[in-house]
């Protein structure tokens, strides 16, 4: 009996988690939708759900009132007061952000940290300690998540090291949770921006997906093959950056040695437009309005050298969408159909012919979403434990 009754509370938890992370991944929906889509019964459903809003996860609201056939089912929401705690240290600034069951960011704050970990900690901790006397008063805080741009090893979450801040063997989560009291899962934050893509974003049609991030810590990469997030056998899979780049004219070389960061280049980019510094809707307006040779042939070259790597993964990989993040989807904005008639030239035409390349749809909120996903996924798994 005891077995039994062990085995039925595992399986009422299974589902319980099926239900949570639907609405959570697919958005509010009725009951009678989520019977649909779970398989489940009517009357489980609605047990399901009570449980789920008894503890604060989900909330029903009234149905739409313009539905007149038959009794209305009311609608299943994710909480807006569930979340998680996500940050995305960079070398020119520290993001964190606040983001709920749904995905959606609640609050988020941006300040100039050093690269140090003592200074990141300690901003993160006094953020998070301003949030929960203010904005996050009465919110569960579920946990945390960290997009960091570097090596993280799957096992423990160490960061084993992340060349541009500095970092090397950094127990982050370790240093997180004794300053705020949260458990934190750290990730690479193109892994971690891959995820939120395919989840909430440009490739939530597709199963198949490469997603390139540029930022101010370079180029990073995630790899999406069957609905199956690939991280390789200790988690560092998608360093698309250190990748040796092709370069066909001699005159686009800028480095001798150079990798495929060294050449397509957020500094460079600045550098061209003669901003110091700028966030990417600024560095994006800048490259938009420019008319310079300088200008216009640095997009250029970029363009090249990126479409050259992003034609050696497609026909490695075969996927059906690449989606580019940061400075990368600037790029490809610059001039979309022509930086995909750049890889098909330079690949085999099979594994072009239906291929797609998008543009980051979650913005700036990418990463956070990302590693709120990360936090979020013991609470998917069992909303009871």
């Amino acid at each position: 009996m005891h077995e039994r009754a062990t085995s039925v509370e595992g399986v009422r938890r299974t589902n319980l988690g099926a239900v949570l992370r639907l609405v959570h991944h697919e958005g509010a929906r009725s009951r009678a939708v989520i019977t649909a889509e779970t398989g489940l019964n009517r009357s489980t459903v609605s047990d399901l759900v009570a449980t789920l809003a008894g503890a604060g996860l989900v909330a029903e609201r009234d149905p739409d009132p313009t539905r007149r056939v038959g009794r209305p089912s009311p609608i299943v929401a994710p909480s807006d007061d569930v979340v998680a705690i996500a940050i995305n240290p960079e070398v020119d600034a520290l993001e964190v952000g606040a983001v709920t069951l749904g995905g959606q960011v609640r609050v988020r704050a941006r300040e100039s940290v050093g690269a140090d970990v003592d200074d990141m900690v300690a901003a993160v901790a006094r953020i998070l300690d301003g949030w929960r006397s203010g904005s996050l008063r009465g919110c569960r805080i579920v946990g945390g998540g960290a997009a960091v741009p570097g090596l993280v090893r799957a096992a423990d979450g160490v960061v084993r090291l992340a060349p541009h801040l500095g970092w090397r063997e950094e127990d982050i989560a370790g240093r997180l949770e004794a300053a705020t009291g949260l458990g934190f899962v750290i990730g690479n934050d193109a892994s971690l921006g891959a995820r939120a893509e395919r989840l909430f974003g440009a490739a939530r049609d597709h199963a198949d997906v490469i997603y390139l991030n540029g930022g101010a810590s370079g180029i990073g990469g995630g790899l999406i093959l069957h609905g199956t997030a690939i991280g390789g056998a200790e988690g560092y899979a998608g360093e698309w950056g250190q990748s040796r780049p092709g370069i066909v004219l001699e005159s686009d070389r800028r480095t001798t040695q150079g990798v495929l960061e060294d050449e397509v280049n957020r500094g460079r980019l600045l550098g061209a437009t003669g901003l110091p510094a700028a966030d990417d809707a600024t560095l994006a307006r800048a490259l938009a309005e420019a008319t310079a040779p300088g200008v216009t042939g640095e997009i250029d070259r970029q363009r090249r050298i990126l479409s050259a790597a992003l034609a050696n993964a497609v026909n490695a990989l075969n996927p059906s969408v690449i989606v580019l993040g940061g400075f990368l989807a600037i790029l490809r904005d610059h001039d979309p159909d022509g930086l995909l008639a750049l890889v098909r030239d330079q690949a085999l035409a099979a594994p072009t012919e239906n291929l797609e390349i998008r543009a980051a749809a979650l913005g700036a909120d990418r990463l956070l979403i990302g590693a709120a996903e990360a936090a979020f996924e013991p609470l998917l798994a069992d909303p009871l434990a």
